[in-house]
């Protein structure tokens, strides 16, 4: 028996809850992801297992999770419309895992430069490291994926998971769709407040005045946007030079959450001086998140939704991912 085809073209995403989403995050991918719930069919998973990968507090692993779900679904991930679960919560995804390990060269695994890249930076490497990118291709060939959207460090993860899938199909018969890797059209890059010429990150978003995080309230977005670099000069206008990256990146902020035109913009704030474009850039950023932060605040005030939303995701998964697990199972020679 194998999987039923489905009509619509599958995506899995994989997000680990680990930092916490910021502005820049929300404008240059998760607008896109709430944008194309309607085109394709989407599996969106929060990957725990892969998050332990490195030493987690365990409290800390739970919180965080918890607030990634959260914020996602506050954004408009809408549950009705893809499938948001907990990667533990399908357990799939470790039984195939370990089948795929029992198909997968560790020589394969040695030349990944995200494994070369880590392992440098720990004194003991622990085998989920190396093994990640097992897991990842478990991840996605559990749903008969077509599409996994990755940035470049990624994409070579997917090309892994693509060289298992055919050499399983080759040992087994016919068994896994093989995925291609989608790297999205670049979105809005929004860089750091506090170096604008870096891009605002993920995984340092609690330095404060580094980002805008989703779920910051007034106060704190007025005190980043205050904070935020600039330059010598007064000119309010968007400009590609190294030294007007500060004002460039707060201009672009601005266009994004209105809508307006760079012509507009700029004859808005001509004459202007920085506290003014700053205060304004604020005024937009703090209506834009207020419905996503009020809505992520009634779930974490209130768990008992949220973890009724991440139950019917991982139920919907569980009816994606068992019956292949238990065809790989079949095909490999288990009793099932």
């Amino acid at each position: 028996m194998t999987s039923l085809p489905h009509k619509k073209l599958r995506v899995f995403s994989g997000i680990q809850p680990s930092g916490a989403f910021t502005l820049g995050n929300y404008l240059g991918a998760i607008r896109q992801w709430v944008a194309g719930l309607d085109e394709k069919e989407n599996f969106f998973c929060i990957v725990d297992l892969h998050t332990i990968t490195v030493p987690q507090e365990p409290q800390d692993l739970l919180r965080r999770t918890r607030e990634m779900a959260a914020i996602l679904i506050a954004c408009g991930l809408d549950p009705q419309k893809c499938t948001l679960f907990i990667q533990s919560h399908v357990r799939a995804h470790a039984e195939g895992c370990w089948i795929l390990n029992c198909v997968t060269p560790v020589g394969w695994l040695e030349r990944m430069t995200q494994y070369k890249l880590k392992s440098q930076q720990q004194e003991s490497i622990s085998t989920g490291l190396l093994d990640y990118p097992v897991l990842q291709a478990a991840d996605i060939l559990l749903y008969d994926t077509n599409e996994v959207p990755v940035g470049e460090d990624q994409k070579q993860h997917v090309e892994l998971a693509r060289d298992i899938a055919q050499r399983f199909n080759n040992l087994y018969g016919e068994t896994f769709v093989i995925p291609e890797p989608i790297i999205p059209k670049l979105g809005a890059r929004v860089k750091a407040l506090d170096d604008p010429a870096t891009k605002m990150s993920k995984s340092k978003a609690y330095i404060r005045g580094h980002a805008i995080r989703l779920a910051d309230g007034p106060d704190e977005i007025r005190y980043a946007i205050k904070r935020a670099v600039t330059d010598p000069g007064r000119e309010i206008v968007f400009s590609d030079a190294p030294e007007k990256a500060g004002v460039n990146n707060l201009l672009e902020i601005y266009e994004l959450l209105t809508g307006y035109t760079r012509e507009a913009i700029e004859a808005h704030f001509a004459g202007k001086g920085y506290g003014h474009l700053k205060q304004e850039v604020a005024g937009v950023v703090i209506e834009a998140l207020r419905p996503i932060r009020e809505r992520y605040l009634s779930f974490i005030a209130d768990p008992v939704e949220l973890d009724r939303l991440l139950a019917v995701g991982a139920e919907r998964a569980r009816a994606v991912a068992d019956p292949k697990i238990q065809e790989i199972k079949r095909k490999v020679g288990f009793i099932v």
